[in-house]
């Protein structure tokens, strides 16, 4: 459904050792070769953790014990063995995050970066390493959330680069009102290509919502936002992803989707239609 009202990338979230066991290894592999017989674009979603990882939780996997050595070996032996899953499927992902919305780092307290960003960034090369040994080719996202901020992405970016962070995507989250989304939608475009001028860096909005239940103007806040993406410095704007469009009518209790209560895509996703 998704490919027909005019997606043409998947993104799919990994945790570690869920329980209940979707989003494991397993469970993105059977996702990751629907999406690829589709011929759709992959993107692969590591967020180092058991369950959600976002700027407010960032728990190590139960089993990720010990040092800071240890830690990184676990992200890189993690990394490496659901890329080589993917991999010996013949699947290659156009882009690996590592880490999900990681504004404060990831791997608490080890890797939180306003207590040291060098372990933070030394975690991020550890996914970086990784997942260019399988996937050479492929690009390495970093996610930070609250897109408009541009004070939050230099300080977090800055310290990456001063402690010797790899990355090759910036990738960011949005999610406005219906009443400040013209806003929110003119600081990203600024943010945008401030970090494509400062570092040098293709940047991607990878994650944008709006209540299910505001479709038309859900419709035209992703219409404005594609066109601004595409308009980003040297064409380096890759995209935007909406999460989680297929959460319909409150699911669970998430009202950012874009499906309605008969479990129908939205008018806002004829933003993607184009």
């Amino acid at each position: 459904m998704l490919k027909s009202i005019g997606f043409n990338t998947i993104r799919l979230r990994v945790w570690v050792n869920p329980n209940p066991a979707w989003n494991n290894a397993a469970d993105v592999l059977v996702k990751a070769l629907r999406a690829k017989n589709l011929g759709l674009r992959i993107m692969i979603n590591f967020h180092y953790s058991d369950s959600w990882a976002d700027p407010g939780q960032q728990t190590k996997p139960a089993a990720w014990t010990g040092t800071l050595n240890n830690l990184l070996t676990a992200i890189s032996t993690h990394t490496t063995d659901v890329l080589t899953q993917l991999k010996n499927n013949g699947i290659t992902p156009e882009w690996v995050q590592v880490g999900n919305e990681t504004n404060d780092g990831m791997l608490w307290p080890d890797g939180k970066a306003s207590t040291s960003m060098n372990n933070f960034a030394q975690m991020v090369n550890a996914g970086y390493d990784a997942a260019k040994a399988v996937f050479p080719s492929t690009k390495v996202i970093v996610h930070v959330s609250n897109g408009y901020n541009n004070t939050l992405f230099r300080w977090l970016f800055d310290g990456l680069k001063n402690n010797g962070g790899k990355f090759d995507v910036i990738g960011m989250s949005l999610y406005p009102s219906s009443a400040n989304w013209m806003a929110y939608n003119s600081d990203i475009l600024s943010n945008m290509n401030d970090m494509v001028s400062r570092y040098n860096k293709e940047v991607m909005v990878v994650e944008v919502g709006m209540p299910w239940d505001n479709a038309a103007v859900c419709k035209s806040f992703l219409s404005d936002l594609i066109s601004k993406t595409k308009t980003v410095n040297g064409g380096k704007g890759l995209g935007v992803l909406y999460w989680e469009p297929q959460a319909y009518g409150g699911w669970k209790g998430y009202t950012l989707g874009a499906f309605d209560n008969s479990g129908k895509p939205t008018v806002a996703m004829e933003a993607f239609a184009n």
